[in-house]
This record gives structure tokens, C-alpha cells and sequence, in this order.
């Protein structure tokens, strides 16, 4: 007989949340700490499941989880600086006697995130969420695919620098080290190695000489001697894709189609 089946349950909902800096927690709904393949789950912050919601084979799988805030685990802060958006999650079912006994419940990402009184409720959304993506793409005249990703091929090696911090106001930075050609930084990526943004991604807005700018004032204040990752940029232009990276074989764009305008054009004519 399983032990799904037995008279006495003895059940209990495991979560395992992986963040996209490599940051990973396991929670558990039992009412103590579990050890599961040598991984503590713990019992605090108790955290407590919605039921799962399934559609059919075109709808999204959702369920939401409720739990407390904790100085230790999961804070408030961490919570609205967007550390555990799009966090992956595994969520199983396992006997709390004999953690080898375990059935698989889903899993997907962390969705939308809200805070009040002192707890959290979190969206994890299912593979199927993936559906409510747009199809296929619209014509632009710029490039729709991102510096080094797979339809780009521009090689990435020597691309990437590692960077200090030596000033910062604000969405301003400035580092010690100055930009491969001008706004060489613009349009890249900036990864915080240490302080109190460790892990996380700023958007470069644009870069000039030792200067950078972000696109968005970084959530946790920047300290001098903060290190960074910086990736280079690329305005997404046929113009730049041909001149500084000879890639314009690959650009993901419609440059030279007519637009809407096309008939406004010639009115002086």
C-alpha cells in the first residue's frame, strides 16, 4: 500500500526556489525542519500553498504561496528589490517518516510578488505561461536580438570587464576603468559582484570616457571599491552592427522597409 493511502498522514508540501544568482532555499509547510538529498528545508518561514489551479493543454498552471518575512530567509526588501523574480520553483509533496517517499507537484517561476503585514504572497506561474507570449515577432528598424545571444553570433570573449567602483551618484557611476570605444557601454549590462546589490542586473542607459549610466537608480546604495561586471552594448542599428562588429549578415532587423509614414514622406514634393 502507498503511503499516500495509510490512515495516518503523514504529508508534508516542500518548495525548493533556486534565484537566477544561484541563491538556493528550501521551505517546507511541515512544522519542523526537514533534510531532503542532504538540503535543510526549513520549517520557517512556514510557508502555506494555494491549491494548484490547472487549465487545459493552452492555459497557464498557477498557484500562489503565502509566507512570513524573515530577517533570515526571505526579506521585504530582497522581496521589492526584485532578487526573487522569475525564481525558479519545484514544488513536491514528501513523508515527513521517509523523505525518500516524494511526489512531484509542479513548478515554474516566480511571477508577481506583493508585500503586507509582515508577510508575503507570491504567483508561481507554470510552464504553460510561456503561451501568453507573443507568437512572433513585429518588424522594427532596429535589431531584435540581443549583443552575443544566438542569433546575433557577435563573440562575446573580451566583451565583458570587471570593474571598481570609485564614485557613485545616483544612476551615475563611476569606475576605474574607461569604455572600449565611445558609449561602448550603452545599451549593455551591468552585474553586480559584491555589496549590497551582489548578484544582481542594472541596465546601461548609456557610457561616456570612466562614466556610466544607468538606466534606473540601482535598489540598495552603491559603495566605492564595489565591484562590477560590465558587457558590452550595442544601439541596435544597421549602422553599428556593419562598422564595429561586421555582423551585418545576422542583424534581426528591417531597416530599409517602408513604415507607415511612407505616403507623409513626399508631401513637399
Amino acid at each position: 500500500m502507498s503511503w499516500l493511502e495509510e490512515d495516518v498522514t503523514t504529508l508534508a508540501i516542500c518548495w525548493r526556489v533556486e534565484r537566477r544568482d544561484g541563491v538556493g532555499l528550501g521551505l517546507t509547510a511541515h512544522d519542523r525542519d526537514l533534510v531532503i538529498e542532504g538540503n535543510v528545508y526549513r520549517a520557517a518561514p512556514g510557508m502555506t500553498p494555494s491549491a494548484i489551479r490547472r487549465g487545459d493543454a493552452s492555459a497557464a498552471d498557477t498557484m500562489d504561496v503565502t509566507g512570513a518575512l524573515t530577517s533570515g530567509a526571505i526579506t521585504e526588501a530582497d522581496l521589492v528589490a526584485g532578487r526573487w523574480d522569475g525564481a525558479r520553483v519545484a514544488v513536491f509533496a514528501v513523508d515527513w517518516t521517509d523523505t525518500a517517499n516524494r511526489v512531484p507537484l509542479g513548478g515554474g517561476t516566480i511571477g508577481a510578488v506583493e508585500t503586507a503585514n509582515g508577510g508575503f504572497t507570491a504567483e508561481l506561474r507554470g510552464p504553460g505561461a510561456a503561451l501568453d507570449a507573443a507568437g512572433c515577432e513585429t518588424t522594427s528598424a532596429e535589431c531584435r536580438a540581443d549583443l552575443g545571444d544566438p542569433r546575433c553570433r557577435v563573440a562575446m570573449a573580451g566583451r565583458c570587464r570587471i570593474v571598481r567602483v570609485t564614485a557613485a551618484d545616483e544612476e551615475v557611476l563611476t569606475v576605474d576603468s574607461a569604455e572600449p570605444v565611445a558609449n561602448g557601454w550603452g545599451g549593455g549590462r551591468l552585474r553586480w559582484l559584491d555589496g549590497a546589490n551582489s548578484g544582481m542586473e542594472e541596465v546601461i542607459a548609456a557610457s561616456s570616457g570612466t562614466e556610466v549610466m544607468l538606466a534606473a537608480i540601482p535598489r540598495f546604495a552603491v559603495a566605492a571599491d564595489d565591484r562590477a561586471e560590465l558587457v558590452e552594448g550595442c544601439d541596435k542599428s544597421i549602422a553599428t552592427c556593419a562598422a564595429r562588429f561586421a555582423n551585418a549578415a545576422n542583424f534581426r532587423g528591417e531597416p530599409y522597409l517602408p513604415g507607415i509614414d511612407l505616403l507623409t514622406r513626399y508631401g513637399a514634393s
